[in-house]
């Protein structure tokens, strides 16, 4: 490729990445117009944006999403989100901020055993009838929690796509992000709940009488088909098994879900019409023109370009380069889709590992974890998580703007970011010897 290539496909993602952030046309049509573009110029072709698995659509993330909307809309009709409606706000005895830290730490939870796009999937409808139960707006809920799954996913193998590209290259066993990770995304759930507790502190409005309504109600009665929901939880949970088993099985995480989608409308006899109506359309057409988008700054050398740099920049400087590389990679992830970005630093991580020693575990490869991961958080479309919760809050009537995600989003990464700069200087520095 061309420097002109180069220069005119950065042309292209920033002015659609102004058009997302200004909201003056609607992200879908803003990144389909982009990809159009991307092709148009000759920054990709046709095989690079649909059929390579490196710098085109991610046809795994696309079908995952499909595969898991399809099983969530069929649960939805049994009546299960309302059953858990009721209880947690039952639990919390309808007192909103007890709400929220449930629902933040349930999906932190969930995250950490799932990939983050399913968790928020199952979790959202929760939300929004909790919400509407409780008269309250779902907005601060719905963010809070797609903050809390993308630091829940990040510390184990299996809770984000970007931890196992860095496993596969690095080695890395399931037991080594729990190790490494998973105290500190303890930590950070509990920050990220005080940080929520301030930020969202006028929202937390406490109605006693609804609450008197609300404890009367029995959630056993909202469920209305019980054989559907036996059916339901039966294939959820053999597709969480499947994706739980993918190191031993190696199905994908979208053959799975696809499987699991099938059999339960096959077994449940439910009208695929209206089951695919409740696909998220324009949210996986959103996916698709920013994958074709990245993928462009991928062949024309842009990604890779910022990658080397930084790989330069850091040298044989494990300390300064673990920070430089946490920080960066927090900042990218933000700003583009963090999966191709992973994939295209994991080498260069590779060789910087192997100059400085070697180690399998080495500190680096945790800086790139979470500085990926954590990064997500810093805008609407940091992460395939925020993009999904996102398209059901429009689809639900309470829709979020970029920068309502991205002023939340910003200081949550910020807070996070910082805590596990002091995280690596104390355990693999400080501590080390």
């Amino acid at each position: 490729m061309s420097d002109w290539h180069s220069w005119a496909a950065i042309a292209v993602f920033a002015g659609a990445y102004a058009l997302i952030i200004s909201e003056k046309v609607h992200r879908v049509a803003a990144a389909l117009g982009g990809a159009g573009l991307m092709l148009a110029i000759g920054a990709t072709d046709d095989g690079a944006a649909f059929h390579s698995d490196e710098t085109g659509i991610d046809w795994n993330v696309i079908f995952l999403l499909m595969g898991m909307m399809m099983i969530v809309g069929v649960l939805r009709r049994t009546g299960l989100f309302e059953y858990l409606a009721i209880w947690s706000v039952k639990k919390a005895r309808a007192r909103p901020f007890r709400v929220m830290a449930m629902l933040i730490v349930m999906t932190a939870l969930a995250s950490a055993l799932l990939d983050n796009v399913t968790t928020v999937l199952l979790v959202a409808p929760v939300t929004l009838l909790v919400c509407d139960r409780l008269r309250l707006s779902p907005v601060p809920f719905l963010i809070a929690e797609v903050l809390a799954s993308n630091i829940g996913g990040t510390a184990t193998l299996v809770g984000d796509p970007r931890n196992i590209i860095i496993a596969s290259r690095a080695g890395l066993t399931f037991n080594d992000f729990l190790v490494h990770l998973a105290p500190l995304c303890v930590v950070l759930v509990g920050v990220l709940v005080l940080l929520c507790r301030v930020m969202f502190a006028k929202h937390f409005v406490y109605d006693e009488k609804r609450a008197a309504e609300l404890m009367d109600l029995r959630e056993r009665e909202a469920i209305t088909e019980p054989r559907l929901l036996a059916q339901g939880l039966g294939v959820l949970a053999l597709v969480v098994a499947g994706f739980v088993l993918h190191p031993v099985l190696h199905y994908e995480p979208s053959v799975v879900a696809l499987l699991g989608a099938g059999l339960l409308i096959a077994i449940s006899k439910v009208e695929t019409g209206e089951i695919l109506g409740e696909v998220e359309w324009p949210t996986l057409a959103f996916f698709a023109g920013l994958f074709v988008m990245v993928g462009a700054l991928i062949e024309t050398g842009v990604i890779g370009s910022l990658a080397g740099s930084l790989a330069d920049a850091i040298g044989g400087d494990a300390l300064g380069g673990s920070m430089m590389l946490l920080g960066g990679s927090a900042v990218l992830s933000g700003i583009i889709d963090n999966i191709p970005y992973v994939a295209t630093m994991a080498p260069i991580t590779s060789e910087l590992v192997g100059d400085m020693g070697g180690d399998p575990d080495h500190v680096m490869w945790w800086a790139l974890a979470l500085g990926a991961d954590l990064g997500g958080n810093a805008t609407a479309v940091g992460a395939s998580a925020n993009v999904v919760v996102l398209g059901i809050a429009e689809r639900n009537r309470h829709p979020i703007s970029f920068w309502e995600f991205t002023k939340y989003g910003l200081v949550v990464t910020m807070a996070t970011v910082a805590l596990c700069a002091l995280y690596l200087w104390l355990r693999y520095f400080a501590l080390a010897g």
